[in-house]
C-alpha cells in the first residue's frame, strides 16, 4: 500500500541522519504485595547481563547504561517468594519503570529452593495457568499484536478457520470466557462481537498497554465469576512518570498512536487511538464484506501515597460492517462470484459500539489491603438486511437494535492470619437489556415474521472467600474457597445456596523441579441477555420461567517439570461436566452446539435442560527467552459433547479432538529476530442441511439459505486444517527514539481450510431461481463447497519516541 511504502522510506531515510546511542535504564520499587510497604536491601539481578544490585531503604533500585533490548529481571529476599519479570523492554529514549510485588512465605528462617523456579505457579491456581508477556504478544508470528491469536498457541485452546478470534477453551463455547483489565471486567475484547457469544475478526486491546496476561483454563480465582471455560487477567503498564513519550504503529490493517507521561508528581496516564483500514485489505482479497473499526483506550494512575492508589480505565470501540456490493465487478471465477453473491444475499450490514469505564481504589493497611472496583459497560448493536440488498421498505427482512448495560461494584479484602492468606469480597451489579427485533425467518417448516420489543432489568449479587497456606517447608500448598452468585430475574436464580461454587486446589513439590497438582471446582454462568430478554410477538417474556444458571464441574490433575530456570514441561488431564445449558426448543439443540458467527445468537425460546461434557489431556513444553532462542509446543486431545433432542450426547461444534501448536523464534545479531508458528486443528463437526425443507419456495424466500437438519446434528466432520506463519523483525535504537520494522506472513504455503458447505438454489442465466421439475412449490438446490485460506503478507512499523 502506498501509505505504508512511503512511511517506511521516510523512516529509513531518517535513520541515516540519527546517531545511535546505547544508554537505556531500568528503575523500580520492591514492595510487600499485601501491605505495599517498601522492601529494603532486596536482591535484583538482570539474568542475561549478570548484573545485580540491591534496593535502598525506600525499596528503590536502578540499572543504568543498559543496551536497549529485552531483559529478564529476578528479585529475591529472604522470607519472600522470588519473582521474575520476563523480557522487560529497555529503550534509549526513556527509562523503564517496574514494580516487584513480593509475597511473604511465612517460613522466614529458610530459603525455599522451589522458589528459584521462575515459571509462575500460584497456590490458588497451581494448574491450568499460563502467563504471557507483552514481548511474546508483539513477536507472535501471524498474531499481528492480537492477544486472542496469541492465546490460541496455548494448550487447550482451539480456534475457528474463518475470520474470527473466537477463543475455544477445552471444548467450551466462546461465550464461556471472561476478561478483566487491572481488576475491571470487560465484556468482550474483540471488535464486531457476536451478541450472545463472543469473538470477532480483530482484537480491541492495544498491546502497548499490556504488561502481562494471566490465562486461567481452570482453577479460577474466586473474585472472577460468570465463567465456565477461562478467565483472562490483563495487567497494564503505567504511564511514564518522567516525561511525555509515545508510539506510532502502522500496520497493513490499522494505524495507531499511543501517548503516555506524567500528569503530576504522583500521577501518570497512557492513552491510545487506533483506526483501521481493514476494509482495504478485505476489498483487495475480493471479500463481500468491509469492516472498519476504531478504538480508544485510556488509563490514569494516581498514587496518593504508599497506602492509597486510584486507577481510572476507559475502553471504547466503534465498528461498522458494510457490504461490498461491487465485489464481483472485476472477477471471472464463477465459484468465487457465486460464494460472494451467497454471502451478500444473507449477511446484514451492522453498526456496533461499546465501552467500559471504570475505576479502582486500593487501600493498604499494616496487615492487608482493600480493593474497591466500580464500572459501567455498554454494548449497542444494530443490523439491517434487505432482500437483494435493495433498500426499500417492502424488502426489509432484518431490522435489529439492541443494548446491554451493566453497572458493577466489587469489594475485596486481602490479608493473612497465622500464615493463611485469604481473599474475601462482595459484588453487586445491575443488568439492563433492551431490543427492538424484526425478522422474517422460518420455524418448524413455516415462514414467519418475528416482531417484538423487549426491556429487561434485574439485580445481581455475589459473595466469595478463598484461603491458602503452605506446609512442609513450603513443599505442600493447599487452597480452598467458595463463591455464590444470585439475582432477582426469576425464582430459579434467587437462592444463593443453589449457585454455591466451591473449589479446592493442592500442589506438592516432589523435588525442586517436579510438582504434582490438582484442582476441583464448580462454576456458574448466567445465560446470555439475548436469551433472558427474549419475548414473543405477544409480549411474553418466554424464557423467564425456564432458565437458570449454567453450571460446570471441573476436575484437573497435572505434573509440572522445570528442567531449567526458564523452561517447563507440563502434562494435565481435565474433565468438565455441564448442567442446565440452554436448550433451544425450536431447533432441538443445545445453545453450546449453535456455534457462533457475526450477528446475534440466543434470542429464541430456551429451557435450562441441556447437558454436556468435555474431557482431554494437554502437553506443554516451553522455553522462555534467556539467551537467543525461545519456543513453545502444545498438544491437546479433547472431546466435547452435548445432549441433543433425544437427550443423547453428540459431538459439539467445538469437538476438534487434536490441536497442535508450535512456535519457535531466534534473536539474531544486529537486532534481527525471526519467528515461525505452525498450527494443526482437527476437523470440527457440522450439521447437514434439510434439503427438502430448505428448497420450499416460501422457506427459501424467507431465509435465502439452507435450513440445518437438527435431527442429524454434527453428524458430519470437516477435514483437518493447518498453516504456517513467519515473522521477521528488525530494530534500530537511537538517542531519543527507536524503530521496529516487521514482515509477517500468515499461511505461508497457502493452505485452504475446509469450512462447512452451504446450500444454494440453482439459477438461470438471469440469476433467477429454477423451480424443481418434480415439485412446483420448491426450487432446485445444490451444495457448494466452502474453502478459506490464502497467503496473507503484511508489513508494519512501530516507532517509539
Amino acid at each position: 500500500m502506498p501509505i505504508i511504502r512511503n512511511a517506511i522510506i521516510l523512516f529509513l531515510c531518517t535513520i541515516s541522519t540519527i546517531v545511535s546511542a546505547q544508554n537505556g535504564s531500568i528503575s523500580g520499587t520492591i514492595v510487600n504485595k499485601l501491605t505495599n510497604q517498601p522492601i529494603p536491601f532486596a536482591n535484583i539481578v538482570l539474568d542475561s547481563a549478570s548484573n545485580g544490585t540491591t534496593s535502598n531503604i525506600d525499596g528503590k533500585f536502578v540499572f543504568s547504561n543498559l543496551n536497549p533490548g529485552a531483559y529478564n529481571i529476578t528479585c529475591s529476599y529472604i522470607g519472600f517468594e522470588t519473582s521474575t519479570k520476563y523480557e522487560i523492554l529497555v529503550f534509549a529514549n526513556k527509562n523503564t519503570n517496574i514494580t516487584f510485588e513480593l509475597s511473604e512465605t511465612y517460613n522466614k528462617l529458610k530459603e525455599v529452593t522451589i522458589s528459584a523456579n521462575t515459571i509462575k505457579k500460584m497456590d490458588e491456581s497451581p494448574v491450568s495457568l499460563q502467563t504471557i508477556s507483552a514481548a511474546e504478544i508483539y513477536r507472535n508470528p501471524g498474531g499481528n499484536r492480537d492477544i486472542s491469536k496469541v492465546i490460541q498457541s496455548l494448550p487447550g485452546v482451539a480456534s475457528s478457520n474463518s475470520f474470527r478470534n473466537d477463543i475455544i477453551v477445552r471444548g467450551g463455547a466462546p461465550n464461556e470466557n471472561r476478561f478483566f483489565i487491572d481488576g475491571i471486567e470487560i465484556p468482550n475484547i474483540n471488535h464486531f462481537a457476536t451478541q450472545g457469544s463472543s469473538g470477532g475478526p480483530v482484537g480491541m486491546l492495544n498491546v502497548n498497554f499490556i504488561r502481562e496476561v494471566d490465562f486461567y483454563a481452570g482453577a479460577f480465582p474466586v473474585n472472577a465469576g460468570n465463567a465456565l471455560s477461562s478467565v483472562l487477567f490483563f495487567k497494564q503498564v503505567n504511564g511514564n512518570p518522567d516525561k511525555l513519550t509515545g508510539n506510532v504503529m502502522l500496520g497493513s490493517s490499522d494505524f495507531g498512536i499511543t501517548l503516555d507521561g506524567p500528569t503530576g508528581e504522583k500521577s501518570n496516564f497512557i492513552f491510545s487511538y487506533r483506526r483501521s483500514y481493514l476494509q482495504l485489505l478485505f476489498k483487495a482479497l475480493a471479500l463481500p464484506f468491509l469492516p472498519t473499526y476504531n478504538d480508544v483506550q485510556y488509563k490514569h494512575r494516581i498514587q496518593i501515597n504508599n497506602k492509597n492508589i486510584v486507577q481510572v480505565l476507559a475502553l471504547g470501540a466503534f465498528d461498522t460492517f458494510q457490504l461490498n456490493k461491487s465485489v464481483n465487478d472485476n472477477l471471472t471465477d464463477a465459484e468465487t462470484i457465486e460464494r460472494n453473491n451467497y454471502i451478500l444475499g444473507n449477511l446484514p450490514s451492522n453498526d456496533q459500539w461499546n465501552y467500559t469505564i471504570g475505576a479502582t481504589y486500593q487501600h493498604f493497611g499494616d496487615k492487608g489491603n482493600q480493593l474497591f472496583v466500580i464500572s459501567q459497560s455498554k454494548l449497542h448493536n444494530e443490523a439491517k438486511k434487505y432482500t437483494n440488498n435493495i433498500e426499500v421498505p417492502e424488502n426489509l427482512t432484518i431490522d435489529y437494535i439492541s443494548e446491554e448495560t451493566e453497572n458493577k461494584f466489587r469489594f475485596e479484602q486481602r490479608g493473612a492470619i497465622n500464615g493463611w492468606k485469604y481473599t474475601a469480597g462482595l459484588g453487586f451489579e445491575t443488568g439492563n437489556y433492551t431490543t427492538s427485533t424484526f425478522s422474517k425467518v422460518s420455524a418448524n417448516g413455516q415462514a414467519i415474521t418475528i416482531d417484538y420489543s423487549s426491556e429487561l432489568g434485574f439485580l445481581k449479587y455475589a459473595a466469595f472467600f478463598q484461603t491458602n497456606k503452605r506446609f512442609i517447608n513450603d513443599r505442600l500448598s493447599v487452597a480452598f474457597g467458595a463463591r455464590t452468585d444470585f439475582n432477582d430475574y426469576n425464582t430459579n436464580m434467587n437462592n444463593p445456596l443453589d449457585q454455591l461454587s466451591p473449589r479446592v486446589s493442592a500442589s506438592f513439590n516432589l523435588t525442586n523441579k517436579l510438582a504434582l497438582s490438582a484442582n476441583i471446582g464448580k462454576y456458574f454462568q448466567l445465560p446470555p441477555y439475548t436469551s433472558l430478554g427474549y419475548r414473543n410477538n405477544n409480549d411474553q417474556l418466554v424464557n423467564q420461567p425456564n432458565l437458570t444458571y449454567i453450571s460446570t464441574f471441573h476436575k484437573v490433575v497435572g505434573l509440572a517439570y522445570y528442567p531449567t530456570k526458564f523452561s517447563k514441561i507440563t502434562l494435565e488431564g481435565f474433565n468438565k461436566t455441564y448442567q442446565n445449558y440452554p436448550y433451544l426448543t425450536d431447533k432441538g439443540i443445545s445453545l453450546a452446539n449453535l456455534g457462533s458467527d457475526f450477528g446475534v445468537i440466543g434470542n429464541e425460546p430456551a429451557t435450562s435442560t441441556s447437558k454436556g461434557e468435555s474431557n482431554g489431556i494437554e502437553l506443554l513444553a516451553q522455553q522462555r527467552l534467556s539467551s537467543s532462542v525461545y519456543g513453545i509446543l502444545s498438544y491437546t486431545f479433547v472431546r466435547s459433547k452435548f445432549t441433543n433432542a433425544s437427550n443423547s450426547f453428540v459431538p459439539s461444534a467445538w469437538d476438534n479432538q487434536h490441536i497442535v501448536s508450535l512456535t519457535v523464534g531466534k534473536k539474531l545479531k544486529r537486532n534481527w529476530e525471526i519467528g515461525t508458528k505452525f498450527r494443526f486443528l482437527g476437523g470440527a463437526p457440522y450439521t447437514p442441511f434439510n434439503t427438502d425443507v430448505s428448497a420450499q419456495k416460501i422457506i427459501w424466500e424467507a431465509n435465502k439459505q439452507g435450513i440445518p437438519d437438527w435431527s442429524r446434528i454434527n453428524t458430519l466432520r470437516l477435514k483437518n486444517s493447518h498453516g504456517l506463519d513467519v515473522r521477521i523483525d528488525k530494530k534500530w535504537f537511537f538517542e531519543k527514539s527507536s524503530l521496529n520494522l516487521y514482515v509477517d506472513v500468515q499461511n505461508v504455503y497457502g493452505f485452504k481450510a475446509q469450512l462447512a458447505p452451504y446450500l444454494n438454489v440453482v439459477t438461470d442465466e438471469n440469476n433467477n431461481p429454477v423451480t424443481d421439475p418434480n415439485n412446483p412449490n420448491a426450487y432446485q438446490t445444490k451444495l457448494v463447497e466452502n474453502n478459506s485460506g490464502t497467503v496473507l503478507p503484511s508489513i508494519g512499523m512501530m516507532f517509539n519516541f
